[in-house]
């Protein structure tokens, strides 16, 4: 929030880490594209923008994020409902990628064993001022 906020952004949290406990932990138990709601919602300007907070961390040997296959359909089909609000996923080395980014680039690419994640190359990723602007630097 501090970084978006840098950058002279208004943010506000939103979704399911905003909500009590016991509806945290009912959502956990559920497929409901409700869980995967973004975290935070931000404006500057007359731009709108969402943005759910991915703290996996490249991977330090094969150099990939690892998005869930959920989260990503559940990204897929907020942007397709809320358009144009875009969706970013922030990630934890503050990289930035949105969810039609990580399906492009993972279409063909080697999937987790599992089938549950996305394995996204780190070189695909934006930096966040370039997303989001350069934070303002104060003058002394």
């Amino acid at each position: 929030m501090q970084a978006l906020r840098d950058r002279g952004w208004t943010v506000q949290a939103c979704g399911q880490g905003t909500y009590p406990a016991p509806i945290q932990d009912a959502l956990r138990r559920t497929r409901s594209a409700l869980r995967q709601f973004p975290d935070l919602i931000a404006a500057r300007g007359g731009e709108l923008v969402t943005i759910d907070a991915k703290d996996r961390m490249p991977s330090t040997h094969s150099n990939r994020y690892a998005i869930s296959a959920t989260a990503v359909n559940a990204g897929l089909l907020f942007t397709a409902t809320h358009a144009p609000t875009p969706l970013y996923y922030v990630l934890g080395d503050m990289r930035v990628l949105t969810p039609a980014e990580v399906l492009h680039y993972t279409v063909h690419a080697l999937r987790h064993r599992s089938g549950a994640y996305h394995l996204v190359s780190t070189r695909w990723a934006h930096s966040f001022d370039q997303v989001f602007g350069q934070a303002a630097t104060q003058v002394v």
